[in-house]
Formats: C-alpha cells, structure tokens, sequence
C-alpha cells in the first residue's frame, strides 16, 4: 500500500477505539493492531516514516489492503486484538518463543489419587501443577511428597467393588513402607485423601497447613503410646521445614501475587515472571517475545501476561508491575510500588531478567567466537601466507581419475571465505593419455586462467593446488605462460603432513594445526577433492551407460544420444513402449534395442 493508495481512504477511518488489520497481496493478515484512535494510529504507520523502524517499514511495505472494525472501548479493542493474534498468527505480529516441555506434577482424578510427575497435560479433570522449569526442582518437591506422605504408585483400578472382592494384594512398596496398602483396606478412602489435601498444600505453597497436619499427627500418635510413629512424623516435620527453609519467603504480609519486568532489545524483549503464594516464591520463568514491530514494552505485557497467567494457572488478583498496563482479565488489581516489600520483589525480578539478558549476550559473543567473521579469517591467512592483500577471492584446484580413465578435474572458489557454487567448474581432461596429475594439473589451470583473461573477469587472489611440490610446479608453468606469476599468490597444500609449499621453495611452512587460515585452506582443499570425485563418478556412470547402449549391433553414437537425451537413463528405456522408443529412432532401431535390452535381462 502506498501513500497516494493510504490518502485515498484516510477520511474514511474513524477517530474512535477498534482493532485494524494490514493484507498482504494474496489477502492473508500480517499484521493486527489495537488503537484508541484508529485513524491516528494507521496515520503513524504512513505520516511518519522517518522514525519508524526498518520492520515497519517492510510491513508496510507488503500491505496490499487495510480493513478495521470499531469497538466501544480501548479495552475491548485490546480483547478483539488478543483473540485476532492468536486465530490468525500475523507474520509481524509479537509472539511468544516457548519451544520448551516443561514439567508437571499431576494428581489423578480417582478414588486414592496417584500423584506423579509429567510433561503433558490431559484434560480429564485431574489437577495438574506447575510448569516447573526445573525437572530437578520437579523431582525434588515429588520426593519430598512421597517421604512425607504415602502415595500409592500402582495404576489399580481401586473401586469399592473391586476392594471388596479381594482382587488385589499388597505389593512391595507397602512392605517397604511406601504405601499403606489401600488397595487391601488397610488404609480407608478419608485418610488417604487427607494426604491428598496437604500435598495439595504443598504444591500450593500453603506450608502451615502442612505443618499444623503433622504435628497434630504427631501429637495424636504420642497420645495413643504410638512413640515410634510419633517419631517417624517428627522426622517429617524436620525434613519439611528443612525444605520450607530453602523456598524464598519474601515477606510475611504479601500473600499471593504475580509479578511481572521487561527488558530487551529491537530485536527480542524478555519478561520475567514469578509466581508468589502466601509469600513464597514457588514458581520463576523468563519468556522471550520476539519483536517483529516497533511495539512498546506496555503493549507486549498487555499481550504476555494473560497468556502467561494461563499457562502457569495463576488466579492472584494482585500483579506487581513496573508501569500501567492494561489487563484484559476483571477484578485484577495493579500494583505499581515505589518502596517496601513489594518495591524488593519488583527488583528481585528486573535483576533476573536483566540476569537472563546479559546471559544472552553472552551466548551470542560465544556464537560469534565459535563462528567468526570472514574479515578475521582472511586477513590472519593474509598474514600466515604474507600476502600483499587480503585473499576475498579464492581458488582450489583438484584433479581425479582411476588408471587413467574418465580423467577428470575441478575448480571451487571461495569468496569471503565461503563457498561460491555457482562459481565452480568442472573439467574433462582433454589433452592428457593416462594417469599423468601433474599433465592433468597443466592443462586446467592454463584453461581456467587463459578463459578469465578473454572474457577479463577477476583473477583470484590466491590458488590453492591440491598436492605437493609436483602438483605445484606443474601448476606454475601455466601460470608462468599466463604471465600471472607474482600477480597471484599459488600454494600447494600436501595432505599427510599438511604442508604448505610455496613456488621454488623446497621447505615447506606449517601452519598452526588450530588456525583458522588452515582450516580454510583444509575447506577448500577437502571441498574441490568432494567436487572432482562426484564429478568422475558421474562421467563414469555415463560412460557406462553409453557403452551398453553403443554395444547393440546397428546402433551408434547418434542414436545412443538421442535415447540418452529423451529417456535420460537406460532403466527407463528398458520400461519404455516400444511405440515410445520408435518415435525417437524409427521402429526398425526401436526392435533392436528392445531385443538387446529383454535379453540383457534374461
């Protein structure tokens, strides 16, 4: 859409709240926005391209058509915008990177519930709880459960009925005391499920419930003379509150809330998330959002948090956050702190996330490191070679036959130390008899530079000779009937040893086996040997064919070709027609190449 195509319909857009939507040329939506005036908003988008970031620009430049539908309100603008995203996914749209599997703990909806831990979650009415980002946090709250409270692990079917009738018994777990043995009556469906009740607890991060639990237990067990159950329960009590020690409390008056911070770049923004029940943090996330447009930190939040909420099954009616933000959801109640408790868990999140950004900077200079830029590498082989410049442009020489047959060679060529495909050339041998490399090697460096002067393309920088000091010299005498020497750098690399060989110079220079320049050279040399080899094969394979073809009395050169050119193999000749096969050659030749081919087969 262009300016004059946006000026046409301006006047028609209304100044009132609603959601617009941007068309690419095939109609599929690119883009879905909310706005409280929609005709300065879509306005913005074409009035002020000098500030717009180079994204929008490229959205718009893709929008073929505009359509947008009012609504009463910003926030229900923000609820249609919401509900248009997740349907249609536009392209420019921010979304939500959350490629990971994270685990739940899951208790089962059925008489004595299991409790287990899982990484998917079906809707069957059982209580999942989590994700947890941690699978060792997941097991360690699991064990905890399963110390403190009997769970039953099997997967039996334990109705009434089937208790009654005796048809189980006990297993081990019960005989090691991991199980009460409900499957038997030995524990009854009310005290299993009081357990249920404080893991439940437990998962919710309502620690003194749990603690009253099991020390009303133990208080009970002592007043019946059960000493060594009592002690066994206070045992628990220690392990508990041993864990209740590690989980971060961050303040006794803050009960259950959700906080939420942003940072980022252009590129990518990251929300930090965490969870808090009766003040204790139970659950932490970073989410990356991808920022496909010049959005504002309080646009995505107004995106990511209900999602984010939805994900973790989070009910808190309170979010602490940085700035105001609207909030699809009712009755939720924004708190912007400026000191106190609730100032320290804001700040406690802003470090994690700023924590998370510095760790992807981190990850991203490793990156480079581990794949660095072409400039580093060509001037260290600049240096390594002592070349007088920078080799931009490099060429790899390999030649290939097997006893002189099919004699073939290659070119590959390097441009910013990458392979240039389109670039590579293949050669037949055409004035060598027999397995002579250094012949061979003559003949296609004096080709491919005498082909370059003609046509006056660019000469490489530097020439890479797959060989010794043989292959090198043989190389150099094209070279000198060029008139290139001195104009080009021309090196040979010998593979035991990787030895690098200079023209006229009987010693040899090492490289450092770790330099980048020397896997360069070794890339090159490895891939010009990968190009020659294929390419001998080929001629091999096409040799062969025609020879079957050449060897049927009454056909030649001409009519092998023309076979070859129309049914490109000789299996698909041999399932032609033979109506197929005479309207290429004639029905006279098409008889004999069917009766060759049929008794081939036989």
């Amino acid at each position: 859409m262009t300016t004059e195509d946006y000026k046409n319909i301006a006047e028609t857009i209304p100044r009132s709240p609603g959601v617009y939507k941007y068309y690419d040329a095939k109609g599929t939506i690119i883009y879905v926005g909310k706005a409280k005036n929609l005709r300065n908003r879509v306005n913005s988008y074409f009035g002020n391209k000098k500030h717009q970031a180079y994204r929008t620009r490229v959205m718009v430049k893709n929008a073929a058509n505009l359509d947008f539908t009012i609504v009463e309100t910003e926030s229900d603008a923000l609820i249609l915008e919401n509900t248009l995203i997740k349907k249609f996914q536009p392209r420019y749209n921010v979304m939500l990177k959350d490629g990971k599997s994270y685990t739940y703990l899951c208790i089962k909806k059925e008489r004595f519930p299991r409790v287990y831990f899982t990484r998917k979650v079906i809707r069957d009415g059982s209580q999942y709880f989590g994700p947890y980002t941690s699978k060792f946090k997941t097991k360690q709250i699991f064990e905890l459960i399963k110390t403190l409270f009997p769970i039953r692990t099997c997967k039996l079917n334990l109705t009434h009925d089937n208790i009654e009738k005796g048809k189980f018994k006990v297993c081990l777990e019960y005989h090691i005391g991991n199980c009460l043995g409900p499957c038997v009556a030995l524990q009854n469906e009310e005290d299993y499920n009081k357990s249920i009740d404080q893991v439940k607890n437990i998962l919710n991060g309502k620690f003194k419930p749990v603690k009253d639990y099991i020390k009303d237990e133990m208080a009970r067990l002592a007043e019946g003379l059960e000493f060594e159950r009592a002690a066994q329960m206070k045992e628990k009590l220690g392990l508990f509150e041993q864990y209740q020690a590690k989980s971060t409390v961050v303040s006794q008056t803050i009960y259950d809330v959700d906080v939420f911070s942003i940072d980022g770049n252009e590129e990518w923004a990251y929300i930090n998330y965490m969870k808090v029940i009766n003040g204790a943090v139970i659950n932490t996330d970073t989410i990356e959002v991808k920022m496909n447009l010049d959005t504002d930190h309080s646009e995505i939040l107004s995106y990511a948090i209900p999602e984010i909420r939805r994900k973790y099954n989070s009910i808190s009616e309170e979010l602490i956050l940085s700035e105001k933000v609207e909030i699809t959801e009712k009755d939720i109640f924004i708190t912007i702190p400026q000191k106190g408790d609730k100032r320290k868990l804001l700040e406690l999140s802003q470090k994690n996330v700023k924590y998370f950004l510095l760790q992807k900077k981190k990850e991203s200079l490793a990156h480079i490191r581990k794949h660095p830029p072409a400039e580093r590498i060509l001037k260290t082989l600049k240096s390594d070679l002592s070349m007088d410049e920078i080799p931009y442009h490099i060429e790899c020489f390999d030649n290939s036959n097997i006893q002189g047959t099919n004699p073939t060679a290659s070119c590959v060529v390097f441009k910013n130390a990458k392979p240039s495909k389109k670039d590579y050339r293949k050669f037949k041998i055409k004035t060598v008899i027999g397995p002579d490399d250094f012949a061979s090697m003559v003949e296609i460096v004096y080709r491919r530079y005498k082909r370059l002067l003609d046509e006056e393309q660019p000469l490489p920088q530097l020439i890479v000779i797959d060989g010794g000091k043989g292959q090198l010299s043989s190389a150099m005498q094209s070279i000198d009937l060029l008139n290139l020497r001195n104009k080009i750098t021309v090196i040979g690399i010998a593979k035991k040893l990787e030895e690098i060989y200079f023209p006229n110079d009987p010693i040899p220079v090492y490289i450092n086996k770790k330099s980048e320049s020397l896997k360069l050279i070794q890339q090159a040399r490895d891939e010009a040997h990968r190009f020659a080899i294929n390419y001998h094969r080929d001629r091999r394979s096409q040799n062969f064919t025609k020879s079957s073809l050449l060897n049927i009395k009454g056909i030649g050169k001409k009519t092998t070709d023309d076979l070859l050119k129309h049914f490109k193999s000789v299996k698909r000749i041999k399932s032609a027609a033979i109506e197929e096969i005479a309207e290429v050659i004639g029905n006279q030749k098409a008889k004999l190449v069917i009766n060759a081919l049929s008794t081939n087969n036989e």
